[in-house]
């Protein structure tokens, strides 16, 4: 019989899967169509549920996926609690009294359970959602690849150590996303997510009490009335990172950069007289650039270090191993 080359192809990747044990498969858009048909329209109707309750979890879950998959890769690491032998992202700075929308996740994976136990994973789960309240509030909706598996790890230090800053400078925001694979582009794309959403005081104290030229001078007045000079007086309060339609996606986030009306330094130093104005610009002038080019930079960041195959698990419940 005479062999193909691509059957011969298949018949070395065969071997080579069993000379290593496992065939790790690729994450894909029709992962669960035949184990869990009715997955994405289930995590959707509860995504839409929980934002309709309150408009800000868009933002939330968003920055939720984000933060994920910043630390270890989209493995729903940042989902696990505080055990013995697990050191929680919950509690790392950058999440710490701030990070939210947990429990809406875990909503969503009780639903999916009930139709498809042990089938769909939590890393999945937050993927989706993050693309769901995305459309929901007027963003760009995408293909979500799926087939990730859930950690049974989770890394505060590393959390700590590789999550961006509000307090990063250019230089350092483009090292840390291209240490993810994430260009320049991606990363003030991605940046974009906070055309919704609010950031406590702290985060943004000293940028409009003591940033003199590089903020609008009303724009820091406005911000100072619900956040007191002094440290630990407010610390808690909070603020839209957009002032013109904080519950909608939309491209006002780069109109006011170009104003000077960031709210984080970390915000308004992608428009400073560096590399990336130009692309700020672009996305002010030009909306539908910016909503194509968040949606191919989250389906590219939903690609860090998945765990496949048989790494990892699929967690029962989001905040804790099996």
């Amino acid at each position: 019989m005479r062999i193909t080359s691509k059957a011969s192809a298949a018949f070395m990747c065969m071997l080579f899967c069993l000379n290593i044990a496992i065939c790790q498969a690729q994450l894909t858009s029709t992962f669960y169509e035949k184990s869990c048909p009715n997955a994405l329209n289930t995590i959707r109707t509860s995504i839409r549920t929980a934002i309709a309750r309150e408009r800000r979890m868009a933002a939330s879950l968003i920055r939720l996926h984000f933060h994920d998959c910043f630390v270890q890769g989209c493995d729903a690491s940042i989902l696990l609690d505080e055990t013995s032998s697990i050191d929680s992202e919950q509690n790392a700075l950058p999440n710490k009294d701030s990070a939210r929308g947990y429990n809406v996740i875990q909503s969503a994976k009780t639903r999916v359970e009930k139709i498809c136990p042990g089938v769909v994973s939590c890393a999945d789960i937050l993927a989706v959602a993050a693309r769901d309240a995305s459309a929901y509030v007027g963003g760009p909706s995408w293909t979500v690849k799926m087939g990730r598996r859930d950690s049974t790890t989770a890394s505060r230090n590393l959390a700590n150590s590789e999550l961006p800053s509000f307090k990063d400078g250019l230089d350092r925001l483009i090292s840390r996303f291209k240490t993810k694979g994430l260009n320049a582009r991606d990363m003030v794309a991605l940046s974009g997510a906070h055309t919704l959403g609010q950031a406590q005081c702290f985060t943004f104290r000293d940028r409009i009490y003591t940033n003199g030229s590089r903020i609008d001078a009303g724009f820091a007045s406005t911000r100072r009335r619900r956040c007191p000079l002094a440290a630990n007086n407010g610390d808690a309060n909070l603020a839209a990172l957009d002032l013109v339609t904080p519950n909608s996606f939309d491209n006002n986030y780069f109109k006011n950069l170009i104003q000077k009306k960031g709210l984080l330094e970390s915000d308004q130093i992608l428009f400073s007289g560096g590399s990336t104005d130009s692309i700020v610009s672009e996305y002010s002038r030009n909306p539908k650039s910016f909503s194509v080019d968040f949606a191919a930079a989250m389906i590219k960041m939903g690609d860090i270090k998945p765990l496949i195959g048989t790494a990892g698990q699929i967690r029962r419940i989001c905040s804790a191993v099996n």
